[in-house]
C-alpha cells in the first residue's frame, strides 16, 4: 500500500520540492540551470559565425575537415576533469559503449551540419538548424515516451514557423546554397537524435535502466572518440593534401599560420563551453532534450543579430544584415519559446508542486510530476 502523503500524528517538516530538495536549495538549482542554459544559447550562437570566419580564412575544405578536428578537441579536454573524478562509482562498460556510439552519430551529424553551413552561410544555416526543435520533440516522444501537451507542441512549431518567416528573404538561388541546405536538414535530424540519446544515458529517469553517466564523463567520452576519428583522418588523408587543400587556400585568403591557429583554437574553446553547458542542460533543465531543442531557436535569432553586427557591410550581402522581417521572426520565436516554457513549467509543477512527506521526499507518482 502506498505511503500516505500526510499522517495525522506527524509534525510538519520543512517544505520540500523537486526530488526532495528544500526550497532554498531548489532555487539555487534553478539559478544554475538557467545560467547553464544561457551559456549554452550564447556559445551556440557564436559557432556559425566562427564557421564563416573559418571559410574566409581558407580553412573550410569539406574533405579535410580540419575545422571539425578543432571542434571536437575542445570537449575532449574534459577527459582530464572526468579522470580527476574517477573515485566515483565505476561506470558500466555498456555506458561507455553507448556514449561512443552517440559520438559516432554526432560526427556524421556535425560534419554534415557545418559543411552545409560553409555552403549556405550562417543565416540560412540558423533557419534550417532550428528544425532540431521539432526533431527533438519527435525523437523524445518515440525514444523516451515523453508526453507533450498541445501547448508545448504549439510553442515548438511557433518557434520553427518564426524562423521560417525569413526563408524567402534569406535564401538566394544557387547550387551551393541548395546543397548546403540539404546537408543541414539531414544533419539537424541526426543531431537531434544525439540530444535524446545523450539525455537517456545521463538520466536513469529517462529510461527503464538505473544506470547513468555523469555530464563530464559523457562530454569527455564523446569528445575523445570524435577527436580520435578526426586525428586519424588528418594522418591518413589531410597530411597528403596539406599544400593544395590547406596551405594554398590560406595563402589566397591572406591567412597566416598564427591567424589560422587562433581561429581554430577559438572554435575549439567555443565548443568546449558549448558542449559542457549543453550536456548540463540536457541532464538538469526541465524538459531535457526538448527544451534544449527549443533553445536552438533562440540561438538562431541571435545568429541573425550577430551576423548583422559583425558581418553586415563587410562580408556577404544583404542576407547578413538585420531587417524588419528578421525582427518579426525574433518576436515570433521568443513568443513560441515562452509558450513552450510556460507549458513545460505547468506540466512539471502539476497539482502537487509543494507536498510535504513524512521523510521529506516525494514518492512514485508525485516525484514524476515534479521531475520532467
Amino acid at each position: 500500500m502506498p505511503k500516505p502523503l500526510f499522517s495525522s500524528h506527524d509534525e510538519f517538516t520543512p517544505l520540500r520540492i523537486s526530488n526532495g530538495l528544500p526550497r532554498d536549495d531548489h532555487h539555487k538549482q534553478l539559478i544554475k540551470q538557467y545560467v547553464a542554459a544561457t551559456i549554452y544559447i550564447l556559445s551556440g550562437a557564436t559557432q556559425p559565425l566562427l564557421m564563416t570566419i573559418v571559410k574566409n580564412a581558407g580553412l573550410a575544405d569539406s574533405i579535410c575537415q580540419v575545422y571539425m578536428l578543432a571542434y571536437y578537441l575542445g570537449p575532449s579536454m574534459l577527459s582530464f576533469l572526468a579522470c580527476a573524478g574517477s573515485n566515483r562509482a565505476p561506470i558500466p562498460i555498456i555506458l561507455y559503449l553507448k556514449a561512443a556510439g552517440i559520438a559516432l552519430i554526432d560526427i556524421i551529424a556535425q560534419s554534415t551540419n557545418y559543411t552545409g553551413a560553409t555552403l549556405a552561410g550562417p543565416t540560412i544555416f540558423a533557419i534550417i538548424y532550428s528544425s532540431v526543435t521539432v526533431w527533438t520533440a519527435i525523437y523524445s516522444r518515440i525514444m523516451l515516451q515523453r508526453k507533450l501537451r498541445l501547448p508545448q507542441w504549439v510553442g515548438i512549431f511557433i518557434v520553427f514557423g518564426g524562423l521560417s518567416i525569413t526563408a524567402k528573404s534569406s535564401v538566394s538561388v544557387g547550387p551551393d546554397v541548395f546543397h548546403g541546405a540539404v546537408l543541414v536538414i539531414l544533419g539537424s535530424s541526426l543531431h537531434a537524435m544525439t540530444y535524446v540519446l545523450s539525455e537517456a544515458i545521463m538520466n536513469s529517469q529517462s529510461t527503464s535502466s538505473t544506470q547513468k553517466i555523469s555530464v563530464e564523463m559523457n562530454c569527455a567520452i564523446q569528445g575523445v572518440i570524435a577527436s580520435s576519428v578526426f586525428i586519424l583522418w588528418q594522418i591518413l588523408y589531410t597530411r597528403k593534401h596539406l599544400e593544395d587543400k590547406i596551405y594554398l587556400p590560406m595563402k589566397e585568403a591572406g591567412t597566416s599560420i598564427e591567424k589560422a591557429s587562433a581561429i581554430l583554437i577559438s572554435l575549439s574553446l567555443s565548443n568546449l563551453v558549448h558542449s559542457y553547458s549543453f550536456f548540463y542542460t540536457l541532464k538538469h533543465f526541465p524538459g531535457g532534450a526538448t527544451s534544449a531543442g527549443v533553445m536552438k531557436g533562440v540561438q538562431a535569432v541571435l545568429v541573425f543579430i550577430f551576423s548583422s553586427m559583425v558581418y553586415c557591410g563587410t562580408i556577404g550581402g544583404d542576407e547578413m544584415c538585420f531587417s524588419t522581417i528578421k525582427f518579426i521572426s525574433l518576436v515570433v520565436v521568443i513568443g513560441g519559446m515562452l509558450l513552450y516554457s510556460a507549458a513545460t513549467d505547468m506540466q512539471a509543477v502539476g497539482p502537487n508542486r509543494y507536498a510535504k512527506l513524512n521523510d521529506g521526499q516525494f514518492t512514485g507518482e508525485e516525484s514524476n510530476i515534479v521531475a520532467v
